[in-house]
C-alpha cells in the first residue's frame, strides 16, 4: 500500500466517525432531524469523493512533464469546484436536505486533514503555551 492511499483511509474514517457522530446529535437536538441527517450524508459523501478525487489527480499530475501536469490539475481543480457549487445549489432547492448541514458535511474533510496536522505536532502546543518573555 501506498502512503497517499493510507493517508486517505484514515482521513476517511474520522469524517465518517464525525458524521455519525453529529447525525447522533442531531436526531436528539434537532426539530427536523432527517433533513440535517440527510445533509451530513449527502456533503460528507461529496466531500470524501472530492477529497479521493484529489488524490489521484496529483497521483497522475506526478507522472506528467510540467505543463501537462498544470493543465491537468487545473481542470481537475475546476471540475471538484462545479461538483461542490452543484452539490450546495442542490442543497439549497431540496426540502428535505439542510443546506447548512451539507456544507458542513462537506468541510468535514478540510476540518480532519487540519485537526491532524495540529494535533500531531507538539512544537505547535509549545508554541501555544509558551510565554512571551521567552522569545
Amino acid at each position: 500500500m501506498n502512503e497517499t492511499y493510507e493517508i486517505e483511509i484514515r482521513v476517511i474514517k474520522r469524517v465518517l466517525a464525525i458524521m455519525v457522530g453529529l447525525i447522533v446529535i442531531a436526531f436528539f437536538a434537532s426539530d427536523n432531524p432527517k433533513a440535517w441527517a440527510l445533509g451530513y450524508i449527502f456533503g460528507g459523501l461529496i466531500g470524501i469523493l472530492n477529497f479521493i478525487h484529489l488524490g489521484k489527480t496529483i497521483e497522475m499530475a506526478v507522472t506528467m512533464n510540467a505543463a501537462k501536469a498544470q493543465a491537468y490539475t487545473s481542470s481537475r481543480y475546476m471540475l471538484r469546484y462545479l461538483t461542490t457549487g452543484v452539490v450546495i445549489a442542490i442543497s439549497l432547492k431540496a426540502d428535505y436536505l439542510n443546506g447548512l448541514a451539507v456544507i458542513i458535511g462537506l468541510l468535514l474533510v478540510k476540518f480532519v486533514i487540519f485537526s491532524i496536522h495540529v494535533f500531531s505536532s507538539k512544537e505547535y502546543f509549545k508554541r501555544i503555551f509558551k510565554r512571551r518573555e521567552d522569545n
